[in-house]
Formats: structure tokens, sequence, C-alpha cells
């Protein structure tokens, strides 16, 4: 039988690819240009006593794999004489995102997604994944962008299935919504009515019984008066799995390697002091509430999360947690707490991208073997 072998790209420090791996999929080239994230990428499989890819780590600008002869090209050559392949990627999205540059696809990030396609357009894999920010979906100029790569790849032979995810539907205590682009390779009219009728049962890892609806229509918290380390007893109405406390408690946050990293304030401890616990009104100093999910966790443009019970910012043991990543996964002490928070930051919530890869597992085996 064939294997599906995944070639990931602008991995980060691995959030997708774990999701991907918990799926069953075998990830054989890692590529990922700052070296930061590589070297967590490296560290945190090892604490994990994971195999490292069958073709290694590569610190490269993926730009070069777009040149002739590289050494993407003989890996995908060889592979996909016996395998199914399968390529990956979340390119950089500040300049999609509605918080961030907003310069799309002119800004040099935003370049990086057009980068991706041409690269899927080159080398063919059998079918691909694409992730990024919501800005990319709904806003106009983006969207038109993002419209233009969507027929690109239908012309390329692709089979093309998207969606706008939450990943409170995956059961992950924060609202994350994020685009997802699937292709499958499709020439032949028997192909296509072939994938055509196994998509119909394609449901994306989602439950009938979690959708938004429901998880909205809940009777969450709205904020308390903060008081240092008091203790609040579960309030009826809830999912208890979708809270911050739940993550907390599964993923031993207080005992992981990463509970001491956090930013430690110069100044602005009393401002921490005033806010209300569940009080996300503001751009920035959020408090997050200890009965309820989190606001999308990502940490730049000076937007700071609070502690729900302490006068502190999250640590990265918590940051982790809200982004449903495994209590063994931990990053490097030589890493900077900047480096540390945006890569968790950038990353896919990890029950989201495993519940996603399940089904896609399903439909790629049904579909080639």
């Amino acid at each position: 039988m064939k294997k599906i072998k995944i070639y990931s790209f602008f991995s980060g420090c691995g959030l997708l690819d774990l999701g991907m791996e918990k799926a069953g999929f075998d990830i054989v080239m890692v590529s990922e240009k700052y070296l930061p994230f590589l070297n967590a990428y490296k560290y945190s499989r090892k604490k994990m006593k994971m195999e490292e890819p069958e073709h290694g780590y590569f610190n490269d600008d993926i730009a070069d794999y777009l040149q002739s002869d590289s050494v993407l090209e003989k890996f995908v050559k060889k592979d996909s004489k016996d395998n199914i392949i399968g390529f990956i990627g979340g390119p950089p999205c500040p300049d999609f995102s509605t918080a961030g540059k907003n310069k799309g696809v002119n800004g040099d990030n935003g370049k990086l997604t057009k980068t991706y396609f041409d690269l899927i357009s080159k080398m063919k894999p059998d079918f691909f994944v694409f992730e990024n920010v919501k800005g990319l979906w709904k806003t106009k100029k983006h969207r038109e962008f993002y419209d233009k790569m969507y027929r690109k790849m239908k012309r390329r032979g692709y089979y093309i299935i998207d969606k706008l995810v939450n990943s409170l539907e995956y059961g992950v205590p924060q609202e994350r919504e994020r685009v997802i682009m699937i292709g499958i390779k499709c020439t032949g009219k028997a192909e296509k009515e072939k994938i055509q009728k196994l998509v119909q049962n394609f449901n994306w890892g989602v439950s009938k019984y979690n959708s938004l609806e429901v998880i909205k229509n809940m009777e969450w918290p709205t904020t308390d008066v903060f008081n240092e380390n008091e203790i609040k007893m579960e309030p009826e109405g809830i999912d208890k799995e979708l809270t911050i406390q739940y993550w907390f408690e599964k993923n031993c946050v207080e005992q992981h390697a990463n509970a001491n990293d956090f930013f430690k304030p110069k100044a602005g401890l009393n401002r921490m002091q005033t806010i209300d616990e569940g009080d996300v009104s503001r751009k920035s100093y959020k408090r997050l509430h200890r009965w309820r999910y989190s606001p999308t966790a990502a940490y730049g443009n000076n937007e700071v999360h609070l502690h729900p019970y302490k006068a502190r910012r999250l640590s990265v043991a918590e940051v982790l947690a809200i982004q449903s990543v495994p209590k063994e996964f931990e990053l490097p002490k030589e890493m900077s707490l900047t480096d540390m928070f945006k890569t968790v930051g950038n990353g896919v919530p990890v029950l989201m991208a495993e519940k996603i890869a399940v089904e896609l597992n399903k439909l790629l085996k049904a579909y080639f073997m």
C-alpha cells in the first residue's frame, strides 16, 4: 500500500504538523526559514521522543525551491514513484491580518503566500493544505487575491474544498478563525466524479453537537472583580472542556517546563490589578476568564493577555494549553520570550489540526488507494 508523505513549509515550531502527525500522517521534510523556530521544532520533537523527518530539517527560503534541480525537487521526484505526496503550509500572515500590516500580497510576508502556490504549481503534489488568517477570506482586497489563487489551483488540476473554520468547534479553548484550503489532484472526468462523491461526506472534523451556535448560546460568565488567587467555582450551563481552567489543569501548566516563561513588566502592575477577570474589551491588556474560552491567542501589535487570577501576563505554558498543545510539548530555555510567544501564537491549534487531518486522511485513502 502506498504511504502518504507530507512536506511541511513555514513550519514554525510545528503545531500544524503535530496535529497532522497525531492523525496518522508522516512528515518527511520540514522547512522553516527562521532558525529559532526551526530549533524549537527540533527541540520539542526530541522532548516528545518523536523521530526526525525522513528527509530532515531545512533552514531555507521557500523561493529557493523554485530553482531547477533543488533538493526539494529531488525528494519529490523520488518519493512520488511509490507514494502519495502532500504539501502543507501556513505562510506568515501579518499582511493579511485585520489587526496586522494589511499590505496584502504586496507585503514581504504576503508574497510568500503566492510563492507557496507557485511551488505547488511547479512540484504538483497529489494534494496540498493551505492555512491562513480570516482576513484573507473576509477582507475584500485580500479575498480577491485568495480567489485568484483558488482559480489558479483549479486550472492546475486540483479539486478544491475550503472553509473558514473556528477552533471552538474543535474543542479548543479559544475563538480563533482560520481559512483552510485543501487541494486534491484531479485531472480526469472519472477522478472528478469520484472526488465529488467523496467530499459530500467530508465534515471538516466538526461534530453537529459542537456547532458554533450551540457554543455561543451557552451561559458563559462575563466579568468578575479581580482578586488575586481567589477561588471561583465552575458555573452551570457551560462546556467545561472549552474553558481556560480546564486546559490549565489538563496541561499541568504550573509544573510545565515553560511555566515561568512570561514577561515581567517593569511598570504597569497596578494597571493589571484593576482589570476585571473576563474583561477582554480592550485592544490590549485583556484579562481572560478562567471559566470561559480565550480570544485569539496572538501576541503581536502590543496585545497583552493577562492571567485570570494572577497579577501577571500569561506564561508560555499557559498559551500552549490555550492552543491545545499536548503537555509533553515544550520550548527550549535559550529561546527568547518574544520568539516563544510569536511561534506559539502563529501556530494552528493542535486539536483543530488533528480533527481536520483525521477526516482528510480518510478522504485521501478513499480517493487514492
